[in-house]
């Protein structure tokens, strides 16, 4: 119960800054004339996921995750390092490691892309698209990706709930576009708007790039970044399959849905691990339009 209560205070208290932070943006963005950066329907439906998906990740890691984390933990490599504070940087670094290769998958892969898309289906950019999260990501097994390695290799269970947490939630704010440039240093190292602005794009050269979470090292080193000054102009949005509802368990369900029609359709599961489109090279009579 404790876990439970402990879940829902910091949902509590990070909705409020969240909401706090968009109403801001709207208003500034409505002073300075830009119109369309917001759409109060499309809004309050990202609103209503944020808060669902955050419901149902609090319940699944409290319920859940805590007890299998035990588990798993007792068969890694139960590692210490020797201070605290090199468990705050190699916690730190392995965490946000881990979410790229996570985040990686979720493009790559039709599996993850069926949850990963309702963050990408918006075709605007602000801070409630930040909250465009689907809820299947803890249902469908996909969290376990970044729990079970961490667990693993044998941090302590609520360092690694708090290390997650500080991830997704620095992730919030680069979420805008009335933020630029950040200094030269720190878009080198660190994920910034301008850099995610690029991985929400739908044109060629933006798919498939800058998928780091906090930090853009991983995205630099292994040849995923591209810069937004070379990205050209950039398009919200997906490429197929594009949402035209604003329903929130539709803009959570369809592509889910979608994904297992291909598969009953085609009687081919090789549809759930080949790529997001794979499905309409393979078989090009039969191309979704779902």
């Amino acid at each position: 119960m404790d876990d439970i209560l402990h879940a829902l205070s910091f949902v509590l208290i990070a909705g409020s800054v969240f909401l706090v932070i968009i109403l801001a943006e709207a208003a500034y963005l409505r002073r300075k004339q830009v119109h369309n950066a917001y759409d109060l329907k499309e809004s309050m439906s990202n609103l209503t996921m944020g808060f669902v998906y955050k419901m149902v990740d609090g319940a699944v890691v409290a319920i859940f995750v805590t007890q299998f984390y035990d588990t798993v933990h007792q068969w890694g490599l139960q590692y210490t390092p020797p201070n605290k504070w090199a468990t705050i940087v190699l916690l730190f670094f392995i965490t946000d490691a881990l979410f790229y290769c996570l985040h990686y998958m979720m493009h790559k892969v039709r599996y993850g892309w069926s949850v990963h898309a309702t963050h990408h289906s918006s075709t605007r950019y602000n801070f409630s698209t930040a909250l465009r999260q689907n809820f299947l990501i803890d249902l469908s097994g996909l969290a376990l990706l970044w729990w079970v390695p961490l667990a693993l290799i044998g941090f302590d269970k609520m360092s690694v709930v708090v290390a997650i947490e500080l991830n997704l939630f620095y992730q919030f704010f680069i979420h805008t576009q009335v933020i630029q440039r950040m200094p030269a240093w720190y878009e080198a190292i660190f994920n910034t708007p301008s850099h995610h602005r690029v991985h929400h794009g739908s044109n060629p050269k933006q798919t498939d790039t800058n998928f780091g979470g906090v930090l853009i090292i991983w995205d630099r080193l292994l040849g995923t970044f591209v810069d937004e000054r070379d990205a050209g102009k950039i398009v919200y949005g997906i490429n197929s399959r594009q949402p035209t509802t604003l329903n929130p368990l539709r803009l959570n369900l369809d592509e889910w849905f979608a994904m297992w029609g291909d598969v009953w359709r085609h009687k081919d599961l090789r549809v759930l691990w080949k790529g997001p489109d794979w499905v309409d090279q393979a078989y090009p009579r039969h191309a979704s339009t779902t």
